[in-house]
């Protein structure tokens, strides 16, 4: 098994089956004498005709790229997000003890409301796909917040004069625009891999992940990139009215065309297509398949079509099944995709997809502990600026300073999130994913402890790489994880002759992805007050050093092994 593999093998396809130009019985013949040997065998022999009528094509590197590409969007516009949020909050006003509790916000809707997303995906039968709807809306909302998050400032400023009001307004525009792109960001994650799951075969999936590893980690260390360069006393910065303006401007074309290239890279098949045409006309040979031999050059008396759900090696087999019966649930299924039901599904899965999503909780509030603040951490503690002090001030302007040099440590930590991307594929082969992920956790533990220990500018630029090992791990390994377990669940089930898993793509990602929900419920109910209990925001890197130890902990104990 490997995490990324040009190696595909080729299934024989159905329609090899029947050569052209032979009759029915003569093909109707050889499979009869096929018979002859072990029922294992001839069996086996199926199951590869069956698996090969339903495994997506082989998806080209180019395509995989292109699908990928929202990734290096979204991550840029993230990094923009956690470069500069808390230094625009804090400029425009915003007590210092209520700072954390705008990520409180958008994570309590989330919570409830991205599983039934997760679910409502796996049913969607817009004649433009599954999945892609959702990315679409989405994302357009992700525009929308960053605008009312880079810009809000500036348009109140121009509309109320008053200057009591216009902090009151400017924070609350602000926090609207964080809040709502933050939903956004969080929600896209699930629907894209549900997606990139639906239309590639398994080791295509391994592959797609590394990519999106790859352009994630690019796309981060270029919005750093952005945010650490002085754009107000640019060319640009001039034209467009301030440093926050450039930003917006690259931030919304890069997001606006990764988008639109990621939604037309790879088609998806409608969930309400009708294949009965297809079915229909499906040779009668290909039915005899199904049929067992109950002698030599025999068939059995039974001539009624069984059941030839397709049974995938994919990692997520609902997305996989490619039959009507699959793809084309009935009404009184979908009416049962509730809150309750969904909840209950949730309670009742297995007990290494519960220690999974526990351990990438821990995951996530350790990373997000650390990248959230990260900028602050440096204005205040690295550089002892003041956020808080007149913007022409040296105080204030040793913090912007803090800010850039901290955005160039978060730049750091996104390319060196690519470069691991690849340094898992050769890990792999040694220590297993298991040992990668709790290699990630272990390093980031390290590294942020370190920091906090030692506070010098040299000293955190060298440790942000560790960062990148986190951020790689979080973004493939739980996937990869996951892919395994229903790998395994599909072939067992294939074996005794189980129908299959009523899990859907979407809500399996959804069950995973919303843990970065709850773990920003921890870090907004939480930090603010360790924050004001420690006097420093020094205690930030401290508790993502904590919780990613125990998320070591938790890995080594609980976490199921994969070979």
């Amino acid at each position: 098994m490997t995490l990324l593999s040009d190696d595909q093998s080729v299934r024989p396809q159905l329609c090899q089956l029947l050569e052209p130009g032979k009759h029915l019985s003569t093909s109707m013949h050889h499979y009869s004498t096929d018979c002859i040997g072990s029922k294992e065998d001839h069996m086996d022999s199926v199951d590869r005709a069956v698996f090969g009528a339903t495994e997506p094509p082989k998806r080209s590197r180019g395509r995989l790229i292109l699908h990928g590409l929202v990734m290096f969007g979204r991550e840029f516009c993230s990094a923009v997000e956690a470069a500069f949020v808390t230094p625009v909050l804090l400029s425009v006003g915003l007590p210092h003890s209520l700072y954390s509790l705008v990520w409180l916000i958008s994570p309590i809707p989330g919570v409830l409301l991205q599983p039934i997303i997760g679910s409502a995906s796996d049913y969607c039968r817009s004649k433009w796909g599954r999945r892609r709807p959702y990315i679409l809306t989405l994302g357009i909302l992700m525009l929308l917040g960053l605008t009312l998050f880079l810009n809000g400032d500036a348009v109140i400023s121009e509309l109320i004069v008053d200057r009591s009001q216009r902090s009151t307004w400017a924070i609350v525009v602000v926090m609207l625009g964080v809040v709502l792109f933050d939903f956004a960001a969080d929600f896209i994650e699930g629907p894209i891999k549900a997606y990139l799951f639906d239309v590639c075969s398994h080791q295509d999936k391994e592959r797609g992940l590394h990519y999106h590893a790859l352009l994630t980690g690019l796309g981060g260390a270029f919005g750093y990139l952005v945010g650490a360069m002085d754009w107000g006393h640019s060319v640009l910065g001039q034209l467009l009215g301030s440093e926050y303006q450039v930003i917006f401007f690259f931030t919304a074309l890069t997001w606006s065309i990764f988008l639109t290239v990621h939604l037309f890279s790879i088609p998806e098949e409608p969930l309400g297509k009708d294949q009965s045409a297809s079915e229909s006309s499906r040779p009668d040979a290909l039915r005899i398949l199904g049929s067992h031999c109950n002698g030599y050059g025999t068939m059995s008396k039974d001539t009624s079509v069984p059941d030839l759900r397709p049974r995938s090696f994919s990692a997520l087999g609902e997305a996989n099944s490619l039959t009507s019966s699959a793809k084309q649930p009935n009404e009184e299924a979908q009416e049962r995709m509730t809150i309750r039901s969904l909840m209950k599904a949730f309670i009742n899965m297995p007990k290494h997809y519960r220690c999974l999503c526990v351990s990438h909780l821990l995951g996530w509030t350790a990373f997000l502990c650390n990248m959230l603040f990260f900028t602050d951490f440096m204005g205040q503690i690295v550089y002892k600026g003041n956020p808080y002090a007149e913007h022409n001030s040296t105080a204030y302007l040793t913090y912007e300073r803090g800010v850039e040099v901290g955005c160039w440590g978060l730049c750091i930590n996104a390319v060196s999130s690519a470069l691991y991307s690849y340094v898992q594929r050769f890990l792999l082969q040694y220590i297993g994913l298991k040992g990668l992920y709790f290699v990630g956790y272990f390093v980031f533990g390290i590294g942020t402890s370190l920091i906090g220990l030692f506070p010098n500018v040299i000293t955190t630029l060298i440790l942000c790489s560790v960062f990148g090992v986190m951020s790689s791990t979080l973004y493939t390994v739980p996937f990869n994880l996951i892919a395994e377990y229903q790998r395994e669940e599909q072939e067992k089930m294939t074996m005794q002759g189980h129908s299959e898993s009523p899990r859907g793509t979407g809500v399996d990602c959804a069950a995973l992805t919303c843990m970065i929900q709850l773990a920003q419920i921890i870090v907004g109910v939480g930090l603010g007050a360790l924050v004001n209990l420690a006097g420093s925001v020094i205690v930030v890197v401290l508790s993502a050093s904590t919780a990613s130890l125990l998320g070591c902990v938790f890995i080594a104990l609980f976490i199921r092994y994969v070979e």
